[in-house]
């Protein structure tokens, strides 16, 4: 008998997706990317912010990373959008929320999530 496949997402994904909420929630303003709508999506458990994994320092470096890199790409995703690049795929999306936060954008090219079936499902 076939096992049932999961479908939740990875630990990867849902670090990185609580990681970008933190960065709204604890980091001083003006945020590089202001992104809660993975925190949605990753819907954890209600003291997640508990977690070992979640304490301030230690992701302090994590964060900024995961922020900078995103924003990075999107801008230039805009520049290439503007320039008349029709798609964007993005590998090892994970929670992704670009098309969600960058509606203006994403209705004008067609964007691609690539990721393992459990995080996709």
């Amino acid at each position: 008998m076939p096992d049932k496949q999961k479908t939740i997402p990875d630990n990867t994904a849902v670090r990185v997706a609580l990681w970008r909420a933190l960065h709204v929630r604890l980091d001083s303003a003006p945020h590089v990317l202001a992104d809660e709508v993975g925190l949605q999506l990753a819907n954890p458990d209600d003291d997640w912010r508990q977690r070992p994994d979640m304490d301030p320092q230690f992701s302090r470096s994590f964060r900024a990373s995961i922020v900078a890199r995103a924003r990075f790409v999107e801008d230039l995703v805009s520049e290439q959008a503007d320039q008349g690049v029709t798609q964007y795929v993005i590998l090892g999306a994970g929670l992704d929320t670009f098309a969600q936060r960058r509606p203006e954008i994403a209705a004008n090219i067609r964007v691609f999530e690539i990721d393992q079936p459990e995080t996709q499902a």
